[in-house]
């Protein structure tokens, strides 16, 4: 078993507030001012959102630096979506300055599949709960 990654939060005196701290980076965290927060920080879902693109955007330089070809410029999005019958899906979208070949465009959409959160997202994950 290893740590692949840790992060812990610190409630801050504002109602949803707090200071996440992994390794040497803090962030702040809120909820946005819709939901009662004061929107200082991302909010939950977009720490989720946060963490598949920038996943998908190391292990897309990653491949091509592998492969030895530039993939140029490029940004990644991602929506969290919900309906009211609790489906929910990530919405990502990628751009590139520079046009894809044919090829490179399906290779990519064929990476963006195996990035290691992806498959996290893709199969869920056990979450064990305790109080220390």
């Amino acid at each position: 078993m290893a740590i692949i990654a840790n992060a812990k939060v610190k409630t801050y005196p504002e109602p949803w507030s707090g200071e996440v701290l992994s390794g040497k980076h803090q962030l702040i965290t809120d909820k946005p001012e819709s939901f009662g927060g004061q929107d200082k920080g991302l909010a939950p879902y977009d720490f989720v959102c946060s963490g598949l693109i920038s996943c998908t955007m190391i292990t897309l330089r990653m491949y091509a630096q592998h492969k030895g070809f530039d993939l140029g410029e490029f940004t990644v999005e991602a929506d969290f979506n919900a309906n009211k019958e609790g489906k929910e899906w990530i919405e990502r979208r990628l751009s590139f300055a520079n046009a894809l070949s044919e090829e490179l465009h399906q290779k990519v959409l064929d990476i963006c599949q195996k990035t290691p959160v992806t498959k996290t997202l893709l199969r869920s994950v056990e979450i064990n709960t305790s109080i220390i």
